[in-house]
């Protein structure tokens, strides 16, 4: 009893580091916990919307926009559950029990029923993973993983082109693992552990090896069967390539070694620790360096990257009028119109600069008939926009 009471208070100290419900039936085993980022907003984009916002954008920007969209909270629910996985080894004599907390699913921006897998630069999942309080995973940690997944996938490679790191091409992936999904008959919102259907971006010694004079990505991963990678560990890539095949999965930072609480990046800096964790050895540096688009960790809002966000019109469904409300951070040229679905422009609300500001404009559809409509707010080479429905 006093062991398990021991446990229990371990617990309690690494439910402080994560956000939202934790459930528990037969002790750290079974404990299921939650990335720490707020609930997703009710007037979130969809995870099409989102493509359709970022589409065309810089990576520079389009990193922003990932980073926006994830710590705002618009992630499904398999996106931000973590899911315990144990690892039990022999290390000089010495018998280890070590448990990390793998998110369920790659990180997807979206809801449950209409999500986009997003591959980025290491540099970007390496901010997000500081400000949620966790890692990426190693080879070897990808490697259990895959092991103790619910649901094995097969990868679904797309043939190489130069679209491979476009938003489009991220968008045909993810249609194509959603089809193998639903044709398994599963559930997004169940707390299965999936693997097989991405490359990870991993924590390695070739980050910083000598063998390339440009700063990298590394990759390693997507599983045809136990022990069957198709993608080695390769560091071939420069840090600002993320194709499609990309995923990024975070681990949180806190684990338990044989009961007790300590920290991935300790374990991967230990000579006597390391290879519970690492299949190379001690990794000294177990983080990617930052790039110019995130250059602080220690506060998220330096550098968050909201500069406007187009609401939700209400009511929707409406007939025959609507409010379209929207926010600028700053002085910004900007543009509201309405398109039919077709891609037809029906009218323009607003088309001038505007300063900083909460902003509502009232679109009266009397004169247009019923059926689906798109709002667009274009600010410079930004754009976001919402689907508006008008009956009658």
């Amino acid at each position: 009893m006093e062991k398990r009471s021991t446990g229990i208070s371990v617990l309690l100290i690494f439910i402080g580091i994560l956000y939202g419900q934790v459930s528990t039936q037969n002790g750290l085993n079974d404990t299921l916990c939650y990335l720490n980022i707020p609930e997703r907003p009710q007037n979130a984009a969809s995870g099409s919307e989102f493509a359709s916002q970022v589409t065309g954008l810089n990576l520079a920007d389009r990193e922003k926009a990932v980073v926006r969209e994830i710590l705002t909270g618009n992630v499904p629910s398999f996106s931000r559950k973590l899911r315990p996985v144990k690892i039990s080894q022999t290390l000089d004599g010495k018998m280890y029990d070590l448990i990390f907390y793998t998110e369920c699913d790659y990180m997807a921006i979206g809801s449950d029923q209409d999500y986009l897998y997003i591959p980025m630069t290491p540099s970007t999942a390496q901010y997000l993973a500081d400000q949620l309080k966790c890692t990426l995973p190693t080879k070897k940690m990808v490697d259990n993983i895959y092991h103790n997944a619910d649901i094995k996938l097969s990868p679904q490679p797309i043939p190489p082109s130069d679209q491979m790191t476009t938003i489009p091409v991220f968008l045909q992936h993810t249609d194509s693992i959603r089809l193998q999904i639903s044709g398994l008959g599963l559930d997004r919102s169940d707390n299965n552990i999936m693997g097989g259907h991405k490359k990870d971006i991993i924590i390695s010694n070739k980050i910083y090896s000598p063998d390339r004079n440009y700063d990298r990505v590394v990759i390693y991963g997507w599983h045809l069967s136990e022990n069957n990678p198709i993608q080695p560990v390769y560091n071939g890539h420069s840090a600002d390539y993320a194709d499609y095949s990309h995923g990024v999965r975070f681990i949180s930072n806190k684990v338990y070694l044989n009961g007790d609480s300590t920290h991935i990046s300790s374990i991967l800096q230990s000579p006597q620790l390391s290879g519970l964790l690492s299949d190379e050895g001690v990794i000294k540096k177990p983080f990617y360096p930052p790039s110019d688009i995130f250059t602080k960790t220690d506060n998220r809002n330096d550098n968050y990257p909201i500069d406007f966000k187009l609401n939700q019109n209400y009511p929707n469904p409406f007939n025959p009028t609507t409010k379209i409300n929207y926010n600028l951070s700053k002085i910004s040229f900007i543009n509201l119109s309405i398109y039919n679905i077709l891609g037809e422009k029906i009218v323009t609300l607003v088309s001038k600069k505007q300063g900083a500001g909460n902003y509502s404009i009232e679109w009266n559809a009397i004169a247009n008939a019923a059926g689906t409509y798109v709002c667009i707010l274009k600010a410079g080479s930004y754009k976001q926009c919402r689907k508006m429905l008008l009956i009658r």
